[in-house]
């Protein structure tokens, strides 16, 4: 399988992420790629042949395999980072998409990735969340679908066409309960990852927006203050320029 198009997907996006964003990519790359890549398709390569039962019925080891690993390991850790991946798809169809708007007015989209606010905050927060949905979803599956994390060395099946209760070997349990961990704990890294970037988000949202609205109450209360110091003084009407335009208007009155 071909990972240049996510390779280069995740390059895009990194750009625009923020710092806890950038090391996200770096757990995903280093520790989860490209150990899928160099050992981990390896571990599992022909694991169906390397399925072995004590009886040599015809269609057993298949019906047997078949029952305690309906998903290959492998594969469903690679559809798991596909689909972690994925949603940093809508963060570079964001910037694509204002990127080919604003260029006929020739601006610049985002100064740098602090500068994220409107629509494209709004996108990264939802890629987070989608995100953190995913590697949440797939532990559960992967522990619900082969009883936890651990690969026994020995299983039995008594299904049809299997005569009795026979016992098969999986090959490389060990190594393969090592890989599965490290795994297990590199997508909990990532989901605590995610968890601190959107906290960081959100906070830095509501300061944000408290910081305005503490700005704006602080011109508010300056004029008043501007305005009570001519009160104070004994001009009633404002400043001097308000006090003439108030006295000629006076006067053309009159006239």
């Amino acid at each position: 399988m071909s990972w240049k198009f996510l390779r280069d997907l995740l390059s895009g996006v990194n750009k625009y992420s923020t710092g806890i964003g950038r090391i996200w990519l770096a757990v995903v790359f280093i520790f989860r790629l490209l150990v899928y890549m160099v050992a981990a398709e390896y571990v599992w390569k022909d694991e169906q042949k390397e399925f072995e039962c004590n009886i040599r019925q015809p269609g057993c080891e298949n019906v047997c395999f078949d029952y305690f690993f309906p998903i290959s390991q492998v594969r469903l850790w690679a559809l798991q980072l596909i689909m972690v991946s994925t949603p940093s798809l809508l963060v570079a169809l964001h910037v694509a998409y204002h990127e080919g708007r604003e260029k006929k007015h020739r601006k610049k989209l985002y100064v740098s990735p602090g500068a994220m606010d409107g629509g494209l905050w709004y996108t990264y927060l939802i890629s987070l969340i989608v995100k953190t949905g995913f590697e949440i979803g797939f532990l559960v599956l992967f522990y619900k679908l082969y009883d936890g994390f651990n690969v026994p060395y020995l299983v039995k099946c008594d299904l049809k066409p299997c005569p009795n209760t026979v016992d098969c070997f999986i090959s490389k349990p060990t190594e393969k309960t090592i890989f599965i961990l490290f795994l297990v704990i590199t997508s909990c890294l990532c989901i605590v990852l995610n968890f601190i970037e959107l906290s960081f988000l959100v906070l830095k949202c509501f300061i944000k927006y408290h910081l305005q609205q503490y700005s704006k109450k602080l011109k508010t209360s300056v004029c008043e203050c501007h305005n009570l110091s001519y009160v104070e003084r004994g001009e009633i009407g404002g400043p001097p320029l308000l006090q003439k335009h108030n006295s000629d208007s006076a006067i053309s009155t009159a006239q």
